[in-house]
């Protein structure tokens, strides 16, 4: 009879084989195995990109330079590079630049209010045929109160399918590929970037030229065009005896109304009590966008940057030389009683008999 420890093993175990084949299970692409459930194909079998009604074109985007009222006909290709048909949902939405700085399209839930909602599509779902492509037309219509500048969104095949998060709560999976659409609407451009929400943190060091600081910043895009920006950051010391000028790291393009906020660490800042932060972030153009980029834009702080290794080790070096001082007086000083001075030694020795009287 089997130890009950072993039957304990053996039982888990066999649980966690169980466990290991339905994770497995659950992972399995579609169509790699008939008893495999539906599920939604991988990502990378299908793809979007602009198109002509004879087929996709070089644009690697949609790119418009229209007024307010202009009408365009155009194609967008989805391609289906599986071995089934294909069934997707084609919409257009808005775009927005995520916290980390990316270029994404809202939720297909979330109804458009730019460019997504002037995109009509003809068809709203298509099936494409394994190994085949549909060439489908849409019309861009510009509002005639549509803002100058630039408006940004996509063009989206999506693929929805039952599957589970990562709590095993049951959930429909929204696949999506897109293209991206870019429209300029005529009118004055006004490039503009703005700052704000700039902070400090203090790291000493015993090497007083060795600190660091913690910067934390945000930049805006106040304008009405999609800009870069690279920011630049000089600490200066009192008076301007200790000046550190460093350029962090540029940011990526920045949609009209859309912020980012950065945190950088910066070594090597002299520890001078007080040091003036002044952030310079200077606009950049995008591809396709106008050379003319806007004024730089600042944010200043102050913050108290006290080299407390060395103010410390200042303090015991002065108390020692203090303490040695005092030291050497008080040696110098006589024991014995002091000697009086000579106008009263002599009116003593006038005083005094004469001897042998």
């Amino acid at each position: 009879m089997p130890h009950p420890r072993r039957r304990i093993r053996r039982v888990l175990t066999a649980l966690a084989a169980a466990g290991a084949g339905l994770v497995l299970s659950c992972a399995t692409p579609a169509g790699a195995a008939d008893s495999a459930p539906a599920a939604a194909p991988a990502a990378g079998t299908w793809s979007v990109q602009p198109s002509t009604e004879h087929g996709p074109d070089e644009r690697p985007f949609f790119r418009y330079a229209l007024a307010p009222g202009a009408r365009r006909l155009d194609y967008v290709a989805v391609t289906n590079s599986g071995d089934t048909p294909l069934t997707v949902d084609l919409y257009a939405q808005d775009a927005f630049t995520t916290a980390a700085g990316g270029f994404d399209l809202l939720a297909a839930g979330r109804p458009p209010a730019d460019v997504g909602s002037w995109i009509r599509l003809k068809q709203t779902r298509v099936t494409v045929p394994a190994r085949s492509r549909s060439d489908v037309p849409f019309e861009l219509s510009v509002p005639d109160n549509a803002s100058p500048g630039d408006h940004s969104g996509g063009v989206v095949a999506s693929v929805a399918a039952p599957g589970r998060d990562a709590a095993g709560n049951q959930v429909l999976l929204d696949r999506r590929v897109g293209t991206r659409v870019y429209l300029r609407v005529d009118g004055p451009l006004r490039p503009a970037l703005g700052t704000g929400g700039l902070s400090t943190r203090v790291h000493t060091a015993p090497d007083p030229f060795g600190g660091g600081l913690t910067v934390t910043y945000t930049v805006r895009n106040t304008g009405n065009i999609r800009l870069g920006a690279r920011p630049e950051l000089t600490v200066r010391g009192p008076w301007g005896l200790t000046t550190e000028h460093r350029r962090l790291d540029p940011l990526p393009e920045l949609l009209p109304g859309a912020s980012l906020t950065r945190t950088v660490r910066v070594d090597g800042v002299t520890q001078a009590f007080r040091l003036d932060v002044d952030l310079a972030v200077h606009p950049m153009p995008v591809p396709g966008g106008p050379t003319e980029t806007g004024p730089v834009a600042h944010a200043r702080t102050a913050v108290r940057a006290v080299p407390w290794v060395a103010v410390g080790a200042s303090a015991l070096l002065l108390a020692l030389v203090v303490t040695l001082v005092v030291y050497r007086r008080r040696r110098r000083r006589p024991t014995d009683e002091p000697t009086p001075p000579e106008h009263e030694r002599a009116e003593e020795l006038a005083g005094a008999p004469a001897s042998g009287a």
